[in-house]
């Protein structure tokens, strides 16, 4: 979803470690978000796509705009409802929608791997909108490296003998892919709260609304069989909601807290390896040759743009943030991790949240509203 520390959290030294909670963190990001796509593929198994998909993002919104405005967060202008709603059309109905979509036909497991690809799309669509942030050797090599990976993933789809819709079904995995990362560039230039949970909880509302307007002119409630929807399927529809959503968000926010950006970064390259392993043990997903070595490519892609992005002093932030660097993360004493923080893939907003890519932008005086930051001493708890 996304990320904020304060002003006097901003630049402050992280907040004390627990030996408990950082591993139980790094495991919810790890693998609740890496099992996300599997919960999608047994929802969809009853339920329609779109209205899945909708509902799956209204309770963690009202959730996180309620605890926002509970912890002091400045009320949202009516600009910035719609700059949310903006934004969670392209996150939630392009990119997570397309993806409910697809997984009625398309494995978990390369559905995940497919959409790996969204920090190539990013680095892509920034090279061509900013020429100043034109990628040097490392990079270009990475988005061919990840061009490459996805290609073979494709033509595995159209060669796979079976239902006729898996091919459309992955390329459909591109273009929310493509909206993931354009949704994250149109953040960027339009007005959101500083605060964000509350942009979050904003834009998956927004969002949700998007999805459930859409299932509408589908005809799916006209499709919906109350009847026939399977103990499955709402399992895994409340997963999506309570873990997949609220409590690994929460992990996420707090190891922002308590370790460094660039372990928690690494989520966006387990979640892929997590996704492919469980809907081969739990769904008799095949898992070939071909996959493997797409995997591998793609990965290796990612950390090749990321780390060059990193190296090169390009900086990521959350879509919550306002445009043109006036939202940035920053405090009266310095710069805050959060800007540092390298791009993944959300399916999160990835189920939670997307991370866009963006130069350094001017700073802007004066304090920032957000999270309170925990007292010296305790440790930061999560959702409460």
């Amino acid at each position: 979803m996304d990320r904020l520390l304060s002003p006097a959290a901003a630049g402050a030294s992280r907040s004390p470690k627990s030996w408990v909670a950082v591993p139980l963190a790094f495991f919810a990001i790890y693998v609740i978000w890496g099992s996300t796509y599997l919960a999608i593929r047994f929802g969809v198994e009853s339920l329609p796509p779109f209205l899945m998909a909708g509902v799956r993002f209204v309770v963690p919104g009202a959730v996180l705009v309620l605890w926002a405005r509970m912890r002091g967060a400045t009320a949202a202008t009516s600009r910035q409802w719609r700059s949310a709603g903006i934004v969670g059309t392209f996150l939630l109905l392009g990119g997570n929608g397309i993806v409910t979509w697809a997984e009625q036909w398309v494995p978990s497991g390369l559905t995940a791997l497919i959409i790996a690809s969204v920090p190539i799309w990013m680095g892509l669509m920034t090279w061509m909108i900013e020429p100043a942030a034109r990628p040097r050797a490392q990079g270009i090599a990475g988005l061919l490296l990840g061009f490459a990976g996805v290609a073979i993933l494709v033509d595995f789809a159209g060669s796979t003998g079976g239902d006729g819709r898996l091919l459309p079904g992955s390329l459909s995995l591109l273009l929310a892919a493509a909206f993931w990362a354009a949704g994250s560039l149109v953040a960027r230039r339009i007005d959101l709260p500083e605060n964000l949970l509350l942009s979050t909880g904003m834009q998956m509302l927004g969002g949700s609304a998007a999805l459930l307007l859409t299932g509408t002119l589908l005809g799916e409630w006209g499709r919906l069989d109350l009847g026939a929807v399977t103990v499955k399927s709402l399992l895994a529809l409340g997963y999506l909601i309570v873990f997949g959503s609220i409590v690994a968000f929460s992990a996420y926010v707090y190891l922002l807290r308590a370790t460094t950006p660039a372990k928690v970064s690494t989520y966006a390259y387990v979640n892929p390896t997590v996704a492919v392993l469980l809907g081969w043990a739990l769904a008799d997903e095949a898992i070939t040759e071909r996959m493997l070595v797409a995997a591998a490519i793609i990965v290796t892609s990612v950390i090749m743009i990321t780390t060059e992005r990193t190296e090169s002093g390009i900086r990521t932030r959350s879509p919550a943030s306002r445009p043109g660097g006036r939202g940035s993360v920053r405090g009266d004493r310095g710069e805050s991790r959060l800007e540092r923080l390298p791009t993944a893939p959300l399916e999160e907003l990835h189920e939670v949240g997307v991370v866009g890519v963006l130069p350094e932008g001017p700073k802007k005086r004066g304090p920032r509203r957000g999270i309170v930051p925990p007292k010296e001493g305790e440790d930061p708890t999560l959702l409460q």
